[in-house]
């Protein structure tokens, strides 16, 4: 499977201190329909019920795969969603995920996060359609700080958009839908991490055509 490959050779790049040159964006396949797919690990920042993750079938992917990985739960407002792509390890780095809003009366949307250390320590951008913002944040010791925002932006739940991350050094930028709106500076992780998806509450958001890739 195209995921399984991707995996791999982030494993194996990796284990010699470089991240592939040209990686491919992950999609998900119908051998792992209705769970969590291998390589990938559940988990939340906060606690309650949530953060259910799965692959579903879904015929509008922008991949044409067939299938997306999905947060399908209804989690309580302080609950943070997670599932992180175990096999990864960016410092300065780029990321690219395809995401569609499903439901959420209290949250919609979702996003990226990075430089992952643990489910307290991380940074996050998301966009909530439900809010019309678009937002970047980091979270430490499980508490979250906004980094940055754009406010009154509108892109319609239930269709697919496009969200993108750099960081380089201190310096972040958010793009969606191929145009930048945020820029921000923070050096609370300066390490490199783990990358993966973000949904809060009772978002409940499909994802496809993940890519990261390491900045030179």
């Amino acid at each position: 499977m195209r995921w399984t490959v991707l995996a791999l050779l982030l494993a194996v790049s990796m284990a010699v201190g470089v991240a592939a040159d040209d990686p491919k964006a992950v999609t998900f396949g119908k051998a792992d329909l209705g769970k969590v797919p291998a390589g990938w690990k559940a988990t939340q920042t906060g606690k309650g019920e949530g953060s259910v993750w799965k692959v579903v079938e879904d015929k509008t992917v922008p991949s044409k795969s067939g299938f997306a990985l999905a947060q399908t739960a209804e989690g309580p407002g302080p609950l943070f969603n997670l599932c992180v792509a175990e096999n990864t390890n960016f410092k300065d780095v780029e990321i690219t995920v395809a995401f569609k809003a499903n439901a959420g009366k209290k949250d919609q949307g979702g996003g990226v996060v990075w430089r992952y250390k643990d489910a307290d320590n991380y940074y996050i951008a998301r966009f909530n359609p439900l809010e019309d913002n678009y937002r970047v944040y980091k979270v430490v010791d499980g508490k979250r700080v906004q980094l940055a925002t754009k406010e009154e932006l509108k892109f319609p739940a239930g269709e697919w958009h496009t969200l993108s991350i750099t960081m380089k050094g201190d310096a972040i930028t958010c793009s969606l839908n191929g145009k930048k709106y945020l820029d921000a500076k923070d050096d609370t992780f300066p390490k490199a991490g783990k990358v993966g998806l973000w949904t809060k509450a009772d978002a409940q958001t499909s994802f496809d055509n993940f890519q990261a890739k390491e900045l030179k």
